[in-house]
């Protein structure tokens, strides 16, 4: 079927008793047993919940993997997922990335002895040079978060593959709907759910897809032995936002392309950062592997006191961290999304006083650009 055939279809028939068309939410925390030595499947909510499931079984089925984990937050499913990792090991990681998982890995699991190595991940020479002895994992992000730098996946997949190293991606910003990572050799794909598959501003969640069973079963472990799982409640939620994410992201790409050149001929606007435009480094390997450009766009005003300008004129877009919901957001990643990155290194990579970014919504793309317009006037 197609993925937006599957979408719609998420966690219909699940419950034949009823014939109820969406999925229950089973709003329980422990479950009774038919005898001694028998279970239903289900013992308690923490080890697995019926909601949960179904949406583990949809995430697994969307990313083409074998298992799904719901977590409680995106931070939670990153920070079990470096859980499989010992005192010692080693992560080569995107450099351009979101500010909360550089400190997840500098400020947390540095003491536990993680190490890091930060690079340009659309540079698959840096990728391969950044290699050691210890190191079991490499951490991507792509389109990177906010300057949305491409990185090859096929060609760091084989390249992870040839030196037996973890290969994981974040998937938050393309979804499944646009980009599948375990086809191009990844063993583990991360969404914040939050973001673009909950789609409405509503609800907090992670989601994990692993490719081998064997590698499944250990984050199974950690999930049930670390417990930091998805409630019921949130789960139906992420389920039903799934529902229209194709609908959504349809929309979400289209705006994005037209705010995209708008933004390019504005005579305030210094850069424009958005891989649908063909002069984006990563435009045309994007179009290789990913069936869109998604809804994010970053661009550089000429000045620095045009961003407290625009975030205080804004009046149709909120001022607000996240992204991926119906309603278009701006941010400012130097003081909100990337604060924790030091100065300096904000400055090398270009997330500057200057940077602004865009999630942008479903609205009519023509409100948007008069009230960006009225905002840089």
């Amino acid at each position: 079927m197609h993925i937006t055939t599957q979408l719609a279809h998420l966690g219909v028939g699940r419950d034949p008793r009823t014939g109820s068309i969406s999925t229950p939410i089973y709003q329980c925390a422990t479950f009774a047993h038919p005898a001694l030595g028998e279970s239903t499947g289900y013992d308690y909510s923490r080890s697995g919940n019926p909601t949960r499931q179904a949406l583990e079984e949809a995430i697994a089925q969307l990313e083409g993997g074998v298992r799904g984990f719901a977590f409680s937050s995106g931070m939670a499913a990153i920070t079990s997922i470096l859980l499989l990792l010992q005192k010692g090991d080693h992560l080569v990681v995107t450099e351009d990335l979101y500010g909360g998982t550089y400190r997840l890995l500098e400020q947390i699991f540095n003491r536990f002895d993680l190490s890091a190595t930060y690079v340009d991940t659309s540079d698959l020479g840096q990728v391969e040079k950044a290699i050691k002895s210890n190191t079991r994992a490499i951490l991507v992000e792509s389109p990177t978060n906010p300057l949305l730098k491409v990185a090859d996946l096929a060609a760091i997949g084989e390249l992870a593959k040839s030196r037996s190293v973890l290969y994981i991606v974040d998937n938050t910003f393309m979804t499944p709907y646009l980009q599948k990572p375990l086809d191009f050799g990844a063993d583990i794909v991360i969404h914040s759910a939050t973001k673009y598959l909950g789609g409405h501003n509503d609800v907090v969640a992670g989601l994990v897809v692993v490719k081998d069973p064997e590698l499944a079963d250990k984050v199974y472990f950690l999930q049930n032995g670390a417990g930091a799982i998805l409630g019921p409640q949130d789960s139906w939620l992420i389920i039903r936002g799934l529902k229209t994410l194709g609908l959504r992201l349809d929309r979400q790409q289209a705006n994005s392309l037209t705010i995209a050149r708008w933004l390019e001929e504005h005579p305030q606007v210094e850069k424009v950062y958005y891989p649908g435009l063909p002069n984006h480094p990563g435009h045309k390997l994007l179009s290789q592997q990913a069936k869109g450009f998604g809804g994010m766009i970053s661009f550089t005003v000429k000045e620095a006191a045009l961003v407290e300008q625009v975030l205080a004129k804004v009046k149709l877009i909120p001022f607000a961290e996240s992204l991926g919901g119906v309603e278009t957001l701006i941010t400012f990643p130097a003081k909100q999304t990337h604060c924790d990155i030091p100065p300096e290194t904000r400055a090398r990579l270009g997330v500057c006083d200057c940077l602004l970014r865009l999630s942008v919504g479903i609205e009519h793309p023509e409100d948007l650009i008069a009230d960006l317009e009225q905002a840089l006037d």
